[in-house]
């Protein structure tokens, strides 16, 4: 699958109401750490059909930043059935973002 990039006009549509989990990457164009962490998310939506990927850019989408509770990026949000099960800021390597994807 490929990355969707989520917007509050398609939030509800692609997220909320997906029958897979969903991985989110809350990300800015400015952001080092964003820029390292984008190709892993990039990786893991080709590789994992069963997991939708979106990528939100706060600067674009404050109002979703926002409602996520967001204060640094990257963060990444797992949810499940429309509700946050998992959460971490800072980036990651593949295997710690994976980890969030199985628990």
């Amino acid at each position: 699958m490929s990355v969707i990039n989520v917007t509050k006009n398609n939030y509800k549509n692609e997220i909320v109401e997906s029958d897979k989990p969903v991985l989110l990457d809350f990300w800015a164009s400015w952001c080092g750490p964003c820029r390292m962490v984008s190709p892993i998310i990039d990786e893991i939506a080709g590789e994992t059909a069963d997991v939708k990927v979106g990528k939100v850019n706060v600067d674009e989408e404050p109002e979703l930043a926002r409602a996520f509770g967001v204060m640094s990026i990257p963060t990444l949000v797992v949810m499940k059935d429309g509700k946050i099960v998992k959460k971490s800021t800072g980036a990651r390597p593949k295997a710690a973002i994976m980890d969030m994807l199985s628990e």
